[in-house]
């Protein structure tokens, strides 16, 4: 059995951590995605859908509907529940900010929020990896080998940031999640 798994990471490195999640697949569809409509998010507590707004949603929760709704193709559904967090200067939702505009076609925006909440928290490995995304989408290889060198000495080697990062500049595929 050891040697199974042993295999198994060697072939697929990338089954570390997917950038903003504890594991490395894509969010799993949940009520938010499946059910709830417009600018709606899940409660747990209420057992509906209800506006992102609502007072009683935490931001974990909100973040989570993020990642979700924006791997789902949602992006302005996205967007409204990212302007319902808390903390608008808080390093991950910039990030989700610049991941969602640079997905959306935006990408001086993209790279303006990536460049914010990196001010915010330079150790932020998830907004390099998907700055480095965003410059290899562009063409701009050597750039994007810059954050991946940010990555590696923060720390991030193995990581799912640093792992997305550099199979995206090896074969020019970038993530959704």
């Amino acid at each position: 059995m050891r040697t199974l798994i042993l295999i198994t990471a060697l072939l697929f490195p990338m089954a570390a951590f997917a950038a903003g999640s504890e594991d490395d697949s894509p969010p799993e569809p949940t009520q938010t995605s499946k059910n709830c409509e417009k600018n709606q998010v899940w409660s747990k507590w209420r057992r509906k859908c209800v506006d992102a707004k609502e007072s009683h949603l935490d931001d974990d929760t909100r973040y989570g509907a993020v990642r979700e709704l924006a791997y789902a193709g949602r992006y302005d559904d996205a967007l409204y529940v990212l302007s319902a967090m808390s903390d608008q200067s808080e390093s991950r939702v910039l990030t989700y900010y610049g991941f969602i505009h640079r997905k959306t076609g935006r990408m001086d925006l993209g790279m303006q929020y990536y460049q914010a909440a990196l001010t915010a928290d330079p150790d932020n490995l998830l907004a390099r990896s998907y700055m480095g995304q965003g410059l290899v989408a562009s063409g701009m290889i050597e750039q994007a080998r810059v954050q991946l060198a940010a990555i590696e000495a923060r720390g991030g080697a193995s990581t799912w940031p640093e792992t997305s990062l550099r199979r995206a500049i090896q074969t020019g595929r970038t993530y959704s999640y």
